[in-house]
């Protein structure tokens, strides 16, 4: 069965084996997801399901949302996301997900924001070399030629041509991570290796896509 959770990234850490070996983790708190919505092929034409995590006041929460929450009998959640299922699952509306549904050893994949930079040249955001550092060179970190070799009118940059821009603030999905620890006392999942977003951002775990490494 699909499994699927709504987090807050906490920060990174590192935990000792029972061996002494140092893993690097990273700490989400997550728990009391609650859903909203249970979508199926019969009546949506896909199985998904929408679940809410974070508290908010009532009197922050926007009309359109409020009749949501009470259409589904459930308290105002801050975050709300809708997670795509292969199959119908057996939740129900008013069900609430704990950290529990994850284990140790089990491979997730983590979807989250990136960090945004702002605005950054090509050698930052496209990993581009520098030109000539000598004096006489008019193009050190400059992007360089970005016509088309086309003279008069017709030359333009082609879409999707790698420049200079925003970097980062864009939606990653980090596949096959490891669950190295559940903490159901205090609903934290700790998860080897780092995760998209700073601290403090909201993050989706699901089980992995990718079971078995290719």
């Amino acid at each position: 069965m699909d499994k699927t959770i709504l987090g807050r990234k906490i920060g990174m850490t590192q935990i000792f084996t029972d061996e002494g070996k140092v893993i690097p983790v990273t700490v989400v708190e997550s728990g009391n997801n609650v859903v909203i919505r249970n979508k199926t092929v019969e009546t949506d034409g896909y199985n998904a399901l929408q679940i809410g995590f974070g508290e908010i006041k009532e009197n922050k929460v926007n009309k359109p949302k409020s009749g949501e929450f009470k259409k589904a009998g459930v308290k105002p959640v801050r975050i709300v996301r809708e997670m795509r299922l292969k199959e119908a699952t057996e939740y129900k509306v008013g069900d609430i997900l704990g950290v529990d549904i994850f284990a140790a050893g089990d491979l997730v994949d983590v979807t989250g924001t990136s960090k945004g930079k702002g605005f950054a040249g090509g050698i930052k955001r496209h990993n581009f070399a520098r030109g000539p550092m000598g004096h006489g060179s008019k193009s050190h970190r400059e992007p360089g030629s970005t016509g088309a070799m086309i003279s008069g009118p017709g030359g333009r940059v082609l879409k999707g041509k790698k420049l200079p821009g925003h970097m980062g603030g864009e939606r990653v999905t980090v596949q096959r991570l490891s669950i190295v620890r559940v903490d159901a006392e205090r609903n934290l999942i700790l998860i080897k290796g780092a995760i998209p977003g700073a601290k403090k951002s909201y993050v989706i775990i699901k089980n992995t896509v990718k079971p078995n490494k290719k």
